[in-house]
């Protein structure tokens, strides 16, 4: 079954919607929240559809607690955030 960006951005939202205003979830919470058995190939979709909500306004990257343009490039570990 494939996974659409709108069931990932759906995710996200619900992930979110369960922690205090200020916390964060990893992008692997959201793969393995959509696809327990086989959550890794969904990773870079995941990361790609954080990208767009981020460059609506919809969502903050954040890298080391702090919030990143979303047009730079994404090294290492992330982050997601409310806007």
């Amino acid at each position: 079954m494939t996974t659409t960006d709108y069931a990932v951005q759906q995710e996200i939202g619900r992930l979110l919607s369960q922690r205090a205003p200020e916390a964060t979830i990893c992008p692997s919470e959201v793969a393995r929240a959509l696809s327990p058995e086989g959550w890794r190939p969904l990773m870079p979709q995941v990361r790609a559809v954080a990208l767009d909500m981020a460059r609506r306004g919809e969502l903050a990257i954040r890298q080391g607690g702090d919030a990143i343009d979303p047009e730079s490039p994404l090294r290492g570990p992330i982050r997601l955030g409310r806007a």
